[in-house]
Order: C-alpha cells, then structure tokens, then sequence
C-alpha cells in the first residue's frame, strides 16, 4: 500500500496546539467581547510562541493568536520595528 501526502508530512506546530478541535469564534471575538477564554486556551500550550510567530509574520490582523490579541501583536510588530530602526542606525554614528 502506497502512503499519502499526509503520511509523508512532518506534524506541524499547529497539530500540538491546545486550540486544536476548539471551535475557532471562541479566537475570534465580536468586537468589546471578552478574549479571556480564548487566552485561557493558550495559556501553557507548547506552541504558544509558534503561533505567536506565525500570526507576526503573516501579518494576522484579527483573532487571538499566541494568547495575544491583535493590539498586542501591533505593539510587538511596532517594537521590532522600532529595534530594526535603531539597529541601522548603529553602524551609521560609528562610521
């Protein structure tokens, strides 16, 4: 018998996540609602800074990922930003 795609596949991060078979509104919040649950599921899993990762670089603008929120994750993107910044900016005044 012949093993399929998926047999071949490594897991991912996302096949250890505690949100797995979780019903996925429960991350995706109306608006003002509460995103205390949705962190409780991130709380402790394994690949919380995987998915954290994954929702930076691919820019995920809604939903909880990682246990953040999407105001979180702007603020880490914005102080990476501003650390990349300052990184340039080294070389520069020594030179």
């Amino acid at each position: 018998m012949a093993a399929s795609l998926d047999d071949l596949q490594e897991p991912s991060w996302q096949d250890y996540a505690n949100c797995l078979g979780v019903d996925p509104d429960l991350f995706f919040p109306e608006r003002g609602a509460s995103t205390r649950e949705a962190k409780e599921v991130c709380r402790g899993c394994i690949v919380r800074e995987d998915c954290l990762e994954y929702a930076l670089r691919n820019g995920e603008k809604f939903g909880i990922w990682g246990g953040m929120s999407e105001r979180e994750r702007r603020r880490i993107r914005r102080q990476r930003a501003l650390a990349r910044a300052a990184a340039r900016e080294v070389p520069a005044r020594t030179a």
